[in-house]
């Protein structure tokens, strides 16, 4: 088994140096993610359909077993999964396989296992490709500022700083795209045949108001959905 890789990068500032390692960015992690469960439990919109969160359950296990073969680091991490009906969250998933899962955003746009698959597929690879470690750095590489205040402060800032989240719009974006195309290459592997994952794409094409159009985060679902379907059009060939 691989030891858990760790990356340090040192900011000078002064004659100090900053190190911040990918287990510190779990660690982080792992506080925000357990008091957004506290806050979803408290209001009762945390796992509240046991049926689905099974449907859930089961088809991310499939996946962490590809990620077993193909991500070796990632079977030491404490991977954890909930559902959410809170009505304006979506699916994420933070460092260290923290995920959760938006029950109506599944249940609306009427996936399917493998559509969910994809779902999944895209959230985990933010984690798999340590995306956020990587948004942390180019945040103190812009502004090192930032190698001198709390880990906790930035953990904040790059979701809520409006300065930062300009600033850090086309990693964001890039970001997503990484994780679209290496989502579906993932969970074709993992038995799924990619002309049915992509079909989530098409599903959150529809589902869209603005279908052709960028987010500053984003790309437009219209080309989100083309991208994974000229993908997909290469991977089931011979399958």
């Amino acid at each position: 088994m691989l030891r858990p890789f760790i990356l340090f990068i040192f900011v000078l500032c002064g004659t100090n140096a900053l190190a911040l390692s990918h287990d510190e960015v779990i660690a982080g992690a792992e506080k925000m993610y357990q008091k957004r469960m506290a806050e979803l439990a408290h209001r009762s919109m945390l796992d509240d359909d046991e049926v689905f969160l099974r449907r859930v359950e089961r088809v991310l296990q499939t996946l962490l077993q590809q990620a077993r073969h193909d991500y070796p680091s990632s079977t030491l991490w404490r991977w954890e999964i909930h559902t959410s009906s809170e009505p304006d969250e979506t699916a994420y998933c933070m460092a260290g396989g923290k995920l959760v899962v938006n029950k109506n955003q599944v249940h609306a746009l009427n996936l399917n296992d493998a559509e969910l698959a994809m779902l999944l597929s895209h959230e985990i690879h933010h984690a798999l490709l340590q995306h956020n470690l990587k948004e942390y750095l180019e945040a103190m590489r812009l502004f090192p500022v930032w190698t001198t205040r709390p880990f906790s402060a930035l953990e904040d800032a790059v979701d809520n700083d409006a300065t930062l989240l300009q600033a850090l719009a086309a990693l964001n974006f890039s970001q997503e795209s990484e994780a679209d195309m290496e989502g579906v290459k993932f969970a074709w592997r993992a038995g799924w045949r990619a002309s049915e994952l992509v079909q989530f794409y098409k599903k959150l094409t529809r589902a869209s108001a603005t279908p052709n159009f960028d987010s500053a985060s984003h790309p437009a679902p219209a080309r989100r959905w083309k991208a994974a379907r000229d993908l997909a059009a290469t991977l089931d060939v011979g399958k």
